[in-house]
């Protein structure tokens, strides 16, 4: 239900490539959640990531699975450093550039890693949504900070969330074109999970939920995560 939309969009990148097997990057891809299930279709992956306990388990998921996924331990900034220019289809950035210390530094990164006409896909939290939760919680100055600044507090363990308007820009400046944006957990995070659970079919009929609301013009907004598609131009 969580990654239902984003996997959408990816199966759409994959399927109008046109090519069976892509070179793919997964900067910050963790323990391969979108890795090894991209590496089951017959890609070549390759994970970034700075957590050696991270790529560890990566490892372990992969070999469950049957599959060869490469680790690299590095911070997406520092691709441009690890990986030779122009040498993937596809990067996957995702929860990546509320915790890099420079974004579009990142960005560009990400933008020389790429063959020309490759894609990125930009997984980012949306403060609108920071605020709802917050409110929803009962916290409602805190929800007002985050409306404001895009933090709840000082112990938001989120640096910084963007939304749809400054993720385009940022990719913009980075060099990357003709952005699609789709809003990511819009219900999923509000519906108690007892709702989902106890219901014979409530799942399939949120994540249907959810797929019509990721474009909807104002519900995509307020989704919990925005996932932007960009072309390197």
């Amino acid at each position: 239900m969580r990654t239902a939309v984003v996997w959408d969009a990816l199966r759409a990148v994959l399927s109008a490539a046109g090519r069976e097997r892509l070179d793919i990057v997964d900067a910050g891809g963790g323990t391969g959640g979108f890795a090894v299930p991209l590496a089951e279709l017959g890609h070549a992956v390759t994970v970034v990531d700075p957590s050696p306990d991270s790529l560890f388990a990566l490892e372990r998921r992969a070999a469950e699975a049957g599959v060869a996924v490469r680790g690299l331990q590095g911070d997406a900034a520092d691709l441009a450093d690890i990986l030779s220019r122009d040498s993937a289809d596809l990067v996957l950035c995702h929860s990546v550039l509320e915790y890099v210390e420079d974004p579009r530094s990142a960005l560009v990164a990400v933008h020389g890693l790429l063959r020309p006409g490759g894609t990125v896909s930009v997984l980012a939290a949306n403060p609108v949504a920071a605020a709802i939760h917050r409110a929803v919680a009962g916290h409602f100055d805190e929800a007002r900070e985050a409306l404001a600044t895009g933090r709840w507090g000082a112990k938001d363990p989120t640096p910084r969330r963007f939304d749809a308007a400054a993720l385009t820009a940022l990719l913009a400046e980075a060099g990357f074109g003709a952005t699609q944006v789709h809003g990511v957990r819009v219900f999923a995070d509000l519906v108690p999970s007892r709702l989902v659970d106890g219901e014979p079919g409530a799942a399939e009929a949120l994540i249907a939920l959810e797929q019509a609301a990721a474009t909807h013009p104002v519900l995509r907004d307020i989704a919990a995560q925005l996932h932007v598609v960009a072309n390197r131009t």
